[in-house]
């Protein structure tokens, strides 16, 4: 594939949105100068993945794919089919499961043979197009981000090394829209791309967690609580604020003891323990900042100085917050 810059996160905490818990995460991975393509393939063919990407998504519009992971077993993708896949490890993608890979695509989409022969030049057919196929051959979108910041990490948590939705599921009409956009040259349309492959993930994602069956998180199966899901809004919302949980059942309308029970039931966590842990994300994404203090940070996280959230960040993250700003790439 031709090789491109990697995607990076541009998660910077939003408060007073009013989004919920999902929202907040969703709101995580913003890409920047995506890595997207159309691969288009004669059969037989198989790539063997190993470009480290934190999140891919891959759109199958014509054809099928089998996407072979290392751990498990080969899951089939027909036209329509969506797949998400949480890296680092690598994988292999085919037009039929065991197939020996001929091509290797390392990071930033580059894209050799076997032994080392570069691809990049002479599989490029076209703008943002790639590979040996005609209009008879199996053809794909591929976006690739590099999730960083511990927001983006605890939605990676989230979600499965893998998860697909089929056609009848996954109806949206964003990927044809982002294959139109990939024959373009128009002024912004990297921006435009980029929008459109967050959009597509943001979409497909959504259906996902919705789906019933879905082995989801707590905090997002007690999204659909009354109690519970507005209380994760509040602190998603709101984190800054000097919560407690008799002021947080306060907002809600339920006891202390009532909301302490049921957010622990659903979440799997106490609230004041869930908060800490988000307050400590968005922290840790603010940090790549270099022009942001400690000190604001603190205050737009709810801790009262630098001190007090250096002493929570190290208990967490086992480094000071300096510490990691310069081992952070901003």
């Amino acid at each position: 594939m031709p090789s491109r810059h990697p995607v990076r996160s541009l998660a910077t905490p939003r408060y007073g949105s009013g989004v919920d818990a999902l929202g907040s995460l969703l709101d995580g991975p913003r890409a920047h100068g995506a890595f997207v393509l159309r691969a288009m393939l004669d059969p037989p063919w198989s790539l063997r993945v190993r470009d480290g990407a934190a999140l891919t998504v891959l759109a199958i519009t014509r054809g099928r794919a089998w996407l072979v992971p290392d751990d498990a077993g080969p899951v089939r993708l027909d036209a329509g089919d969506i797949a998400v896949l949480s890296g680092p490890d690598p994988y292999t993608v085919a037009c039929e499961p065991g197939l020996e890979p001929t091509v290797v695509i390392e990071p930033g989409g580059h894209s050799t043979t076997t032994t080392g022969d570069d691809l990049c030049g002479t599989w490029s057919t076209g703008l943002r197009t790639w590979g040996t196929g005609t209009a008879a051959g199996d053809a794909m979108l591929i976006g690739s981000y590099d999730v960083r910041g511990e927001v983006g990490g605890r939605l990676l948590a989230a979600l499965p090394p893998r998860l697909a939705l089929e056609s009848d599921d996954s109806h949206t009409p964003l990927v044809s829209l982002l294959e139109t956009e990939i024959d373009r040259a128009d002024p912004g349309q990297e921006v435009v791309l980029d929008r459109l492959l967050d959009l597509l993930l943001v979409s497909v994602l959504r259906t996902w967690f919705a789906s019933p069956g879905r082995d989801a998180p707590g905090w997002v199966r007690a999204h659909a609580d009354p109690v519970v899901g507005r209380a994760l809004r509040l602190l998603h919302d709101e984190p800054a604020l000097p919560w407690t949980v008799s002021a947080l059942a306060t907002r809600v309308g339920v006891s202390r003891a009532a909301l302490a029970r049921r957010f622990t039931e659903l979440v799997g966590e106490p609230p004041m323990t869930y908060l800490t842990g988000w307050r400590l994300a968005l922290a840790a994404d603010l940090l790549r900042d270099p022009g942001v203090t400690l000190d604001t940070i603190a205050r737009r996280v709810g801790y009262g100085s630098a001190f007090a959230l250096s002493t929570a960040f190290k208990r967490a993250y086992g480094v000071s917050p300096g510490r990691y700003r310069l081992t952070r790439p901003a």
